[in-house]
């Protein structure tokens, strides 16, 4: 086993080597898994524990983790939660980690150094959240592409709360599909929130930056990690979107609207596309206009019926 190298905890006078755990839901990720457990297999630091949190996957998976070594915990199809299956497994499994990273069974190891350049994010005593770079892998879509490129630059940065003047809403930004926390930290914070549709990993990011801690985006550790939506999963998306910013006004209030990166990620978008795909920009338009409307639709859900609702999210067991 690697050793992880000593990183500054919360007392900076005493660093020292960090325990930590990586946590994986997981729901017949297929093939792909194997892609995944093997990236795993290559890394530089080994995790002081491995868990894959699994939703009743038939697809074999869950003997490929177990026969890599790695504990399977069970969970039920219908228990699972973005925000809640994750704090249970902090609650099982790291409560005696200092550091708990999380990933999702779609993101995949782009080198041999990534876990150990995302804990690097931790030498900094404050920060309480690193998050890495996501990168589009070779079959993603000119428009997957750079939504990759747009929301995961290659700068690393250090945001805390005073820095809402500048990076408004993006200051909480980071994604739970490559992101590792400093576990007291986190539970101070009140851990994630089992309540929301979406954007659990946001939501604790906003927290965690009102508590006086700080967040970090460690560009150097990087996963392969996109997805080539269709026209009705960007709608979806949106819509729920939507439906987490209505049942969470605080954020918008403390961070700002997400109205100005909106139109920020449009603009890029056209002028990635007319660069490098041109015949796309049509498609990239009409996709715009889908996801405006379902973000609106979702920022007013409760003006519509329940079915209506279940039928425009994409994540259909929130409306249960």
């Amino acid at each position: 086993m690697s050793q992880t190298p000593d990183l500054a905890d919360d007392h900076p006078t005493r660093p020292r080597r960090l325990r930590w755990a990586l946590l994986v839901p997981t729901r017949n990720p297929g093939g792909a898994w194997r892609d995944f457990l093997q990236a795993l297999a290559t890394q530089t630091l080994t995790p002081d524990r491995v868990v894959i949190l699994d939703s009743e996957s038939s697809d074999g998976s869950t003997a490929w983790s177990q026969a890599a070594g790695h504990q399977v915990w069970p969970i039920r199809q219908q228990d699972f939660n973005h925000g809640g299956t994750r704090q249970l497994g902090i609650e099982r499994f790291a409560t005696d980690m200092d550091v708990v990273v999380f990933m999702t069974q779609d993101a995949v190891l782009a080198s041999p150094d990534a876990l150990a350049g995302l804990l690097q994010g931790f030498e900094q005593p404050e920060v309480a959240a690193v998050w890495g770079r996501q990168l589009p892998g070779p079959e993603a879509t000119p428009v997957a592409a750079h939504a990759r490129l747009f929301n995961y630059p290659q700068v690393s940065r250090t945001v805390r709360l005073q820095d809402r003047v500048q990076w408004g809403l993006k200051t909480c930004f980071l994604s739970n599909s490559f992101a590792a926390y400093r576990v007291p930290a986190l539970l101070a914070a009140g851990g994630f929130d089992p309540q929301l549709i979406l954007g659990e990993d946001m939501h604790l990011a906003a927290r965690l930056l009102q508590a006086g801690h700080a967040i970090r985006y460690q560009a150097e550790a990087c996963v392969y990690h996109f997805h080539n939506y269709s026209w009705g999963q960007d709608l979806a998306r949106a819509f729920d979107t939507g439906v987490f910013h209505a049942s969470q006004p605080w954020l918008l209030q403390a961070f700002g609207a997400a109205t100005g990166e909106g139109v920020r990620f449009v603009r890029s978008e056209l002028r990635h596309l007319w660069r490098h795909a041109p015949a796309r920009v049509p498609e990239a338009l009409v996709r715009t206009a889908l996801k405006m409307a379902g973000y609106h639709l979702g920022r007013r859900h409760q003006r519509l019926p329940l079915v209506v609702r279940r039928l425009l999210s994409m994540h259909k067991g929130y409306w249960a």
